[in-house]
């Protein structure tokens, strides 16, 4: 924050009404200041490390340089403290997760009230996550939530997942290291590699993250752990 205590705040979108609109709405609030706007990603990434906002607002869905990109680019400059939370009409499950695994740390749809998005970036700049109309203060625990709160007739979805693999995604989404799982179910950890490999051919993913929120979304028949 700068010196008046105002969240500093750069908006990405490639719409300059949506951005008018987003800035008024924004520096309506006591809090808040809008120190730059960007048409496009390549533009978003410029402003950031040129000025070093707060929060940056990034459209996903802009053309030539898409917000996901931008957000890419932020993340292997490395020592870039901006906080990014991507505005989107329609959020697709693989782009959040990607978001997630590049460093964004809010996901607000845009026909969310505006006192939802006010809400996400108080809950950003606290350190938290915000994902679609809710905040996560802890993610494996969100996962877990989800998880239980799951329809019965969706748990049947299997993928060609053995119980055994079941249990190791089951540790996985409980937030479960390698070794940890090699204790818990008293194999060598060469096994828990192995299983993990034939997981994510099975599943199709390539990150741990991945998998627990594929394991959320598809709704695994998963194990309690403890």
């Amino acid at each position: 924050m700068d010196r008046k205590g105002s969240i500093r705040l750069i908006i990405a979108d490639d719409h300059p009404i949506f951005r008018d609109g987003l800035r008024r709405l924004l520096e309506a609030e006591s809090d808040m200041k809008v120190v730059g706007e960007a048409k496009d990603g390549a533009e978003a990434v410029k402003l950031a490390r040129q000025l070093k906002p707060d929060i940056m607002l990034l459209d996903l869905a802009m053309p030539h340089h898409p917000g996901l990109e931008a957000l890419r680019e932020l993340s292997d400059g490395g020592g870039n403290s901006v906080r990014v939370i991507l505005l989107t009409a329609a959020a697709e499950k693989n782009q959040i997760v990607e978001a997630l695994q590049l460093g964004a740390r809010g996901v607000v749809l845009k026909d969310s009230a505006t006192q939802l998005l006010l809400k996400a970036i108080h809950t950003v700049m606290a350190g938290e996550y915000w994902v679609g109309r809710e905040s996560v203060s802890n993610l494996v625990q969100y996962l877990r939530n989800l998880i239980q709160s799951s329809t019965d007739t969706a748990r049947q979805k299997r993928f060609g997942l053995t119980p055994r693999e079941l249990e190791i995604i089951s540790a996985v989404v409980a937030g479960f290291a390698n070794k940890e799982i090699a204790e818990y179910f008293k194999i060598s950890e060469d096994t828990v590699k192995h299983h993990l490999s034939n997981i994510f051919d099975k599943l199709g993913v390539s990150t741990r993250l991945e998998l627990a929120l594929f394991a959320v979304n598809q709704a695994l028949p998963l194990a309690p752990i403890s």
